[in-house]
């Protein structure tokens, strides 16, 4: 379910050459320390996440097929409709999976590994995890191939969705008027990754703003409140391998102690919130 690998291969050199870009600015523009170790925190996991992508496409490409083959019907995407459709089909599957990773800790566990920089700046926007299938984020776009998309149509719309995302992790951009209200901008994903109790849990949409303003999730930027990036609860490391398995292995520790099955149950999959209110100790 990947793009087209001439269009993966300028995706990266515009990669580097934004990063290059933001990287002159902060230092001869704005006169700022350039984040150097989360940059390299963050491409060290996507490196490690990258053959484990490739063996997720493999697990996941047989189920998406079978329920493709077993479509309601076929949606074409040689019309403007079947496109548009295409589109919001992916934007509001996204919404859902992007919610469920920040308010079920099964899935968080993967996406915590995003929400772990200090410092947005634009390579954080491929710190991704290497365990998502084992999360089930897949699961969310298994009802756009029973209706009607392809699977290789999905994955170029996912990756469009992933490739927009990226210039949204920079706090050199500020508000971009009218384009607040419909598209996702930086200023809308700066309050996403913040910390502050005002904004958490806010602006999950991809390319798209308005299931998040529809589904009131949705929290603009204010000026007179200074965002705190990263965890409410963090991970005092830049260490690549503890900061992609660190929620797991407490998930798996809370589990364990858990007194009855339904704590057990809440451990792993009750909100990140709840899980942790559980395990604080009684006065």
């Amino acid at each position: 379910m990947h793009p087209n690998n001439g269009l993966v291969r300028w995706f990266y050199l515009f990669i580097v050459v934004s990063v290059a870009i933001e990287i002159a600015w902060y230092l001869f523009v704005c006169k700022r320390q350039y984040p150097w170790r989360e940059m390299l925190t963050s491409i060290t996991i996507f490196v490690m996440r990258m053959p484990v992508r490739r063996l997720n496409d493999l697990a996941v490409a047989p189920v998406a097929y079978f329920l493709w083959s077993h479509r309601v019907t076929t949606i074409p995407l040689n019309t403007v409709w079947g496109l548009a459709l295409l589109f919001l089909g992916q934007e509001l599957a996204y919404y859902w999976m992007h919610r469920a990773g920040h308010q079920i800790r099964w899935m968080w566990a993967s996406h915590v590994v995003h929400h772990s920089p200090e410092q947005i700046h634009l390579a954080s926007a491929f710190r991704l995890s290497a365990t998502e299938f084992l999360s089930g984020n897949w699961l969310v776009y298994l009802p756009l191939f029973f209706v009607g998309f392809s699977p290789a149509a999905v994955g170029t719309m996912l990756a469009t969705n992933l490739f927009y995302q990226f210039w949204l992790h920079t706090d050199l951009i500020g508000r971009l008027g009218p384009l607040e209200w419909v598209f996702n901008t930086p200023s809308h994903h700066r309050v996403h990754h913040a910390s502050n109790d005002v904004y958490l849990d806010r602006n999950y949409g991809g390319i798209l703003i308005v299931w998040d303003r529809f589904f009131g999730t949705f929290a603009a930027e204010k000026p007179e409140t200074t965002i705190v990036y990263g965890l409410v609860h963090p991970i005092v490391t830049r260490n690549p391998l503890r900061l992609s398995f660190h929620e797991w292995t407490t998930m798996a520790r809370d589990a364990i102690h858990a007194r009855s099955w339904r704590e057990r149950l809440v451990s792993l999959f009750g909100s990140p919130g709840a899980a942790a209110a559980q395990q604080a100790p009684s006065e």
